[in-house]
């Protein structure tokens, strides 16, 4: 997937993918990319949970995730991400640990067990 960045003015830079163009800045006017790149940790999560109350026909009213960060004092790095979800009040018992499982398999947190390799060029 190729992705084609720009920089429309000021502290601006967007990222083009496909169809959708993902903005941020170091203004506050939009995300800035470190916000978005944590957002996607708990965002991906938020789509397993979701879809697996879906599949299963049950009640996602009330469902939430709540990301929390731990860092590292000097060298600012995070060092913990923890996923606390909030079920809905009728959420079966039996299911509880397989939503907790459906969760772990989140593409995203996938992507840091076993990073990539990162290459940066000129032309």
């Amino acid at each position: 997937m190729d992705a084609k960045i720009t920089f429309p003015g000021g502290l601006q830079v967007n990222a083009e993918y496909g169809p959708f163009t993902i903005v941020t800045n170091q203004d506050g006017t939009a995300p800035a990319p470190f916000t978005l790149f944590l957002a996607s940790l708990g965002t991906c999560a938020g789509i397993y949970a979701l879809s697996f109350c879906k599949q299963r026909g049950l009640n996602s009213e009330g469902l939430e995730i709540l990301q929390r960060t731990t860092s590292d004092p000097e060298t600012h790095m995070i060092t913990e991400v923890a996923l606390e979800i909030k079920l809905p009040e009728d959420f079966p018992e039996k299911y509880r640990s397989a939503i907790v499982r459906a969760v772990d398999q989140c593409a995203v947190k996938k992507h840091l067990l076993q990073p990539p390799k990162f290459s940066i060029t000129t032309r």
